[in-house]
C-alpha cells in the first residue's frame, strides 16, 4: 500500500469517528457521570479505530458504539470499586448542555444530575440499555447485539431501570418552575431563613455534598425537612460572606455556580417535584467543579 492510501484510509477514517463522536461521549458520559472518564474512553475508542482493519467493517458507526458501550460498562463495573471508596457521597461531574442539550442524543434523557445518581444505583449493563434507549432511541435488537444478549432481556433490563428510576423519583416541575423555586432556594439558604427553607423543603428532602474529601464538605448526606433546614441556616454564615452567585445551566437544568475570588467553590443544584426540594446536590469537588467553570469561559 502508498504512504497516500493510507493518509486517505487515516482520513475517512477520522471522518467516520467525527461524525458519531459526540454520540460516543454522549453514552460513556451518561452510563459513569463522569466527563474526565468519558473522554478517556473516547480516546481509547479512537486508538482502537485506527488500528481496526476498517475495510471489515460495513457500518462505522455501528461497530464504534459497540466499542464505545462495551468500554463504558466494562470501566463501570471497576469504577464501583473505587466509588467505594470515595470520601463523602459520590454525585455525578456536571457539564454544561447551553450549547448541546442533547450532548449527542436523540433526546435529553438520563442528563439531570438527579437520574445519573439514580442511575449510579444500578448495575453498568442496566445503565447502559436505558441509556441507549431512552436518550439515543435505539432498537431493543440493536441494544441486544450491543450488548451481547437477548431482545427478551434487554426489554427487561430497561424495563427494571425505568422502574427503579419511577420508584425512587417524583415527577420534576417545569423549567420555569424549577428556576423559580431555586431562586427562592438560593435567597433563602444564603440569608439562614428558616421558615421559608422549611416551606420549600420536601418532608424527606436529602442534601448532598460532593467534596471528594478534599473540601469542609458533608462527610454523610443529610436527610429530612428539619434537619436540611437547619443544617442550610448553620451553614450560611460559613459558607456564603465574600461569594458571588452566577445563574447558569447544568445537565439541562438550571443551577447556581458559587465562587470567591480564588475561583469557583460549589456548583448547586436542585431536584424539584411539586412537593418542593427533594434533592439538594452541592458539587464542590475541584476535580468535578473546575472542568465546568472552565467550560462556561470557553
Amino acid at each position: 500500500m502508498h504512504g497516500g492510501d493510507d493518509t486517505e484510509s487515516l482520513d475517512q477514517a477520522a471522518k467516520d469517528f467525527l461524525a458519531v463522536r459526540p454520540q460516543l461521549f454522549g453514552i460513556v458520559y451518561r452510563v459513569l457521570g463522569s466527563a474526565a472518564e468519558a473522554e478517556d474512553i473516547v480516546q481509547d475508542v479512537w486508538l482502537r479505530w485506527q488500528k481496526t482493519e476498517r475495510a471489515d467493517v460495513i457500518e462505522p458507526s455501528a461497530f464504534l458504539t459497540t466499542i464505545t458501550t462495551r468500554l463504558a460498562i466494562n470501566f463501570a463495573q471497576s469504577a464501583r470499586v473505587r466509588r467505594e471508596t470515595y470520601v463523602g457521597p459520590w454525585l455525578p461531574e456536571p457539564v454544561s448542555t447551553g450549547a448541546d442539550p442533547h450532548l449527542g442524543a436523540e433526546r435529553a434523557e438520563a442528563m439531570e444530575m438527579a437520574v445519573l445518581l439514580l442511575l449510579e444505583k444500578l448495575n453498568p449493563v442496566e445503565r447502559a440499555a436505558y441509556v441507549l434507549r431512552e436518550a439515543f432511541e435505539y432498537p431493543y435488537r440493536r441494544i441486544a447485539e450491543i450488548l451481547e444478549t437477548t431482545e427478551a432481556n434487554t426489554r427487561q433490563l430497561v424495563s427494571r431501570a425505568r422502574k427503579h428510576l419511577t420508584a425512587q423519583r417524583k415527577e420534576p416541575v417545569s423549567p420555569a418552575d424549577h428556576r423559580r423555586l431555586l431562586e427562592v432556594f438560593l435567597d433563602a439558604a444564603r440569608n439562614g431563613n428558616l421558615k421559608v427553607l422549611e416551606q420549600l423543603l420536601a418532608k424527606d428532602v436529602v442534601s448532598y455534598s460532593d467534596g471528594g474529601g478534599v473540601r469542609g464538605a458533608s462527610k454523610i448526606p443529610v436527610v429530612g425537612r428539619t434537619h436540611v433546614s437547619r443544617y442550610l441556616v448553620a451553614f450560611a454564615p460559613l459558607f456564603w460572606p465574600g461569594t458571588e452567585v452566577r445563574w447558569t445551566e447544568a445537565n439541562g437544568r438550571p443551577a447556581v455556580l458559587v465562587s470567591t475570588a480564588d475561583g469557583a467553590v460549589a456548583l448547586l443544584s436542585l431536584d424539584v417535584s411539586a412537593d418542593g426540594v427533594e434533592r439538594i446536590m452541592w458539587v464542590m469537588n475541584p476535580a468535578k467543579l473546575s472542568p465546568y467553570a472552565a467550560s462556561l469561559e470557553g
